[in-house]
């Protein structure tokens, strides 16, 4: 399972690799639109900060701070393979950090997982069965084994998708998945 994972994460980075800077602009901005319909008002999100090749949440975070929602964001704890969570209130919190991450290391205002209505998830790809691929260091998958958030929303453009993943009991499925073209998945329908 794990060398099948591997070839299908190497083939899904070529995807994502390829896509022009202005492309991956114009797609994340659909995405945070599309995202938006999602999110009640005043409801906490936990939203990962993004990296250079990664659906761009910078747009998501600042529509939410429009609205008035709480923004949790995860800091990555390698010693334990866990993540710790902080509010944001102002993009010039983050610093780059782990993996090169956006991080509020230095501006840390704790937050409750608790607190957390709905998790926004970055994705190295996905079906529309909910399944849902990281870069493979688990640790979105290990914190969702320990805390219940009500909803799981993963991020990814549209050619991240493959026909069908392989899952196991790790792996935690998706309530929703939005790509550029939209809301491509929701759990029941």
């Amino acid at each position: 399972m794990r060398e099948l994972k591997n070839s299908i994460r190497q083939i899904l980075r070529q995807r994502k690799d390829i896509m022009m800077p202005e492309e991956r602009r114009e797609k994340s901005q659909s995405i945070s639109r599309h995202l938006m319909e999602l999110i009640q008002p005043g409801e906490t999100v936990m939203v990962f900060t993004s990296k250079e090749k990664e659906v761009n949440t910078e747009p998501l975070i600042k529509s939410l701070f429009q609205q008035g929602n709480p923004v949790v964001v995860p800091i990555i704890v390698k010693e334990d393979v866990s993540l710790r969570l902080s509010y944001l209130r102002d993009f010039s919190a983050l610093v780059p950090s782990t993996f090169g991450v956006p991080e509020p290391i230095g501006s840390e205002i704790p937050a409750a997982t608790e607190d957390i209505g709905t998790i926004i998830l970055p994705m190295l790809g996905f079906d529309r069965t909910g399944g849902r691929i990281g870069y493979g260091a688990g640790y979105y998958d290990r914190f969702l084994s320990k805390h219940r958030i009500p909803r799981k929303i993963g991020v990814a453009f549209a050619c991240q998708e493959m026909d069908n993943l392989p899952v196991d009991e790790n792996d935690a499925p998706m309530d929703s998945i939005v790509t550029e073209d939209g809301i491509v998945y929701q759990k029941g329908e």
